[in-house]
């Protein structure tokens, strides 16, 4: 996470600081339970008679409402006090809205709190009131609402705007806002960051102290102001290109793009829906008809509850059921494989796998069409080798029709407790789109340290034709992001170096001062990125010099657009933007040197 800058929109800004470190907080999870209908499957758990079963309930802290549910307020509220300030503790809760419209709500979100409408579009249902991030918590300061979601509502603003005050890994997805958007906290403190997809809102969004944002294939009826990075693609309404100054990054269109798989209620059936695959995609998939894809029922998915063993998990992959993780916390002793093509694992509330005694958390094989969604990674105190494999390395398929799509899938490593992964993510198959990741080496909580949560690599891309929309990776030890593939692509990266850095040697890549956050390999031809950032607050030595923030082979076919460095509060310094382009930063302004396009 940014430091909060000293250039928001708002007058009396402070200057920057650190984020004040906070202790973990458990929260009981005491929801009641969601029924649903038990269906059976064909194959057998291997060892056992007797199959295991598709469908099922979906747990106790999956909270679902309908129009004449009692007390949805009070459950709510109830909700929220438990999670509100609960950054590291282990309560999960996905709350879902059943078609309908709801009257004088104000649903808060605090940490690993999702909430969903159970519409096939977001019109389906319609909340008369809020679905509100604030940062009263922490005192104005919105840079630490992490882990929340909201998708596949409708919302009439009690006061004609809603609030959205959030930082990394909360996605507004499929919402329809009737209305205004404010992206900033109560009294415009610091705010650092988020994602809008597939959403319209009727009104103006309003970013206010927000220094970067990332918006994709939306409606808005306008958009106010920025900090330093505004970037938006195949968004109706969206302002003009503009970087630096105003601060927009604007493409017309999504190259490629496929939302978000989303739980759903025909008549009393829950299934799954799985939307289609677009090419140079403008604006929202919903809202005029039936949403363009197709379903799949409860019953074709084992429905996980904390507790199950990995192994269990495997054999319900290798039966031929996909897998639904209902909130809570997974431990696994073994790799979860994902070997078949067009398996979705979806999570719900922010479902957490933690990896057991350094293995890899789970494996994709090079195999078309699977589908990852909503769920978080955490390493565990012993470390793994890689975190997420997505296909085996040498994978070479052509995967174009029908890619691999990894979706709010958020990785963190240290914050509640020690962890270690030498690589966070790894990407090896053709054509694999990832769209919104948070991958986070921890700088605040428990378990931090330059050496106690070790973590060399966030994203390292070997595969072709990987595309990537909204990349947000911070705080490794060496390189954020390394992309070997061919014809890569990025629209948005954040990026923030790590704090706690000891010393200039600690950081030395061979003659190269720093670790670049974004490194392009030396064999790669072409590759391109547009609306970048990388920050630098070396708290433990600000007299730490980065070389430059980007790195890439000078090629014809290697194109950058809209590229940011900064250093806060001038601690720490970069010589350039990229390689050797782009001037230094300097003082302790926090002023961003920017550059329109390299070469």
């Amino acid at each position: 996470m940014p430091t909060p800058p000293t250039q928001a929109a708002t007058s009396g800004t402070p200057s920057p600081t650190r984020r004040t470190l906070l202790g973990a907080m458990v929260a009981a999870a005491t929801a009641a339970p969601a029924a649903l209908a038990l269906a059976s499957t064909a194959s057998a758990l291997p060892g056992t008679a007797q199959p295991l079963s598709g469908g099922g309930d979906l747990g106790p802290n999956v909270l679902v409402f309908d129009p004449s549910t009692p007390g949805i307020q009070a459950q709510l509220d109830q909700v929220f006090r438990q999670q509100e300030s609960a950054q590291f503790g282990t309560g999960r809760y996905a709350l879902l809205f059943k078609p309908g419209t709801y009257s004088g709500l104000n649903a808060q979100l605090g940490f690993y709190t999702s909430i969903a409408g159970l519409g096939l579009s977001p019109d389906d249902t319609t909340i008369n009131g809020d679905v509100t991030v604030d940062a009263g918590w922490f005192n104005g300061n919105a840079t630490q609402n992490f882990w929340r979601s909201a998708e596949n509502l409708a919302l009439n603003p009690a006061n004609g705007t809603n609030r959205w005050a959030v930082a990394q890994a909360a996605p507004f997805r499929r919402m329809h806002v009737r209305g205004g958007l404010t992206l900033a906290p109560s009294g415009y403190g610091w705010a650092s960051g988020g994602y809008i997809a597939d959403s319209r809102i009727d009104g103006t969004v309003s970013p206010y102290s927000q220094q970067q944002w990332y918006t994709r294939d939306s409606a808005v009826g306008g958009w106010t102001n920025g900090v330093w990075n505004m970037v938006f693609s195949g968004v109706q309404g969206a302002p003009p290109q503009g970087f630096p100054n105003p601060p927009y990054t604007t493409l017309a269109t999504t190259a490629v793009s496929r939302e978000k798989p989303f739980l759903y209620l025909s008549g009393s059936e829950y299934r799954v829906f799985l939307p289609e695959k677009r090419t140079d995609a403008t604006g929202p998939t919903w809202g005029s008809g039936t949403p363009r894809g197709t379903s799949l029922p409860l019953g074709q998915f084992y429905v996980a509850k904390p507790g199950v063993a990995a192994a269990t998990l495997n054999a319900a992959l290798a039966q031929g059921l996909h897998l639904l993780l209902t909130p809570g916390i997974y431990h696994l002793d073994r790799a979860l494989e994902v070997n078949r093509a067009n398996t979705v694992v979806l999570g719900l509330g922010y479902a957490t796998l933690i990896p057991d005694n350094g293995v890899t958390a789970m494996t994709v094989a090079d195999v078309d069409g699977v589908r990852l969604a909503g769920f978080l990674i955490e390493a565990g105190p012993v470390n793994s080798p890689v975190l997420l494999q997505i296909g085996p390395q040498g994978a070479a398929t052509d995967h174009s029709a029908n890619p691999t799509t990894v979706q709010d899938v958020f990785v963190r490593i240290g914050g509640a407790g020690p962890g270690k992964a030498t690589t966070s993510i790894e990407v090896n198959s053709r054509h694999t789109v990832i769209d919104h990741t948070w991958v986070w080496r921890a700088d605040h909580g428990s378990g931090v340290g330059w050496d106690v949560n070790r973590a060399d690599y966030g994203i390292r891309v070997n595969g072709d034709d990987v595309f990537a929309t909204g990349l947000f990776v911070e705080h490794f030890n060496k390189y954020d992001v390394q992309w070997y593939g061919q014809r890569g692509r990025t629209v948005f990266f954040q990026n923030e170096k790590a704090y706690d850095a000891p010393d200039q040697a600690a950081i030395q890549d061979g003659t190269v001062r720093g670790y670049a956050a974004y490194k392009v390999g030396d064999s790669v031809t072409t590759h391109e990125a547009w609306g970048l950032g990388s920050y630098c607050y070396y708290t433990a030595d600000p007299r730490i010099r980065q070389d430059h923030g980007f790195a890439a082979p000078d090629a014809p076919g290697v194109r950058f657009h809209d590229l940011l460095v900064v250093s806060l509060g001038g601690k720490g310094q970069y010589e350039h933007v990229i390689n050797t382009a782009g001037a230094p930063t300097s003082g302790a302004s926090t002023t961003p040197s920017t550059l329109v396009s390299y070469p």
